[in-house]
């Protein structure tokens, strides 16, 4: 059974997480689900089928697991994934892929900014300690459950623009 539900995986599971430039509608975050579930129908890795599972949150992430209990993703199955995801970028008129953008709450909105912008907004006071970051860069599925996505930016690296 190469695809599952994301809730099924265990903590153990790789995780990616994949944060969109900007909210996505309910048909494009529709048309984005179906495609990925498409990809992970198929996705394999040396031949063998990846038992993968896909969530989105908050309108803007994607959030892949695979469960390497059975098979293990290869360079070369990442590498199909990433492909995907670009594909659907190019396709749907939306950045995905990028890692190096900021993502945080400011109020009810989430909002994207480059690195440097963040530096800018924390010596303004416009951002904070207490400012609730993502932290896209979790590897395992027991990361996300522990809580450990959304954080004060004090807990997390983004400490470093306030300290």
């Amino acid at each position: 059974m190469p695809r599952t539900t994301f809730d099924t995986l265990p903590p153990t599971a790789r995780l990616w997480i994949f944060a969109a430039d900007r909210e996505l509608d309910e048909p494009e975050a529709d048309h984005l689900l179906a495609a990925v579930d498409r990809f992970l129908d198929d996705w394999t890795a040396h031949r063998q089928h990846l038992t993968a599972a896909r969530e989105w949150r908050h309108a803007r992430f994607l959030l892949v697991g695979v469960d390497e209990s059975m098979a293990s993703a290869s360079g070369c199955s990442i590498d199909a994934l990433i492909r995907e995801i670009t594909r659907l970028e190019q396709a749907m008129g939306v950045t995905l892929a990028d890692s190096g953008p900021v993502l945080f709450r400011q109020g009810t909105t989430i909002e994207r900014v480059t690195r440097e912008q963040f530096l800018k907004l924390a010596a303004s006071g416009v951002v904070g300690p207490d400012t609730s970051v993502f932290d896209n860069t979790l590897a395992t599925v027991n990361d996300l459950r522990a809580g450990r996505w959304e954080l004060p930016a004090r807990e997390t690296w983004h400490a470093r623009a306030f300290f």
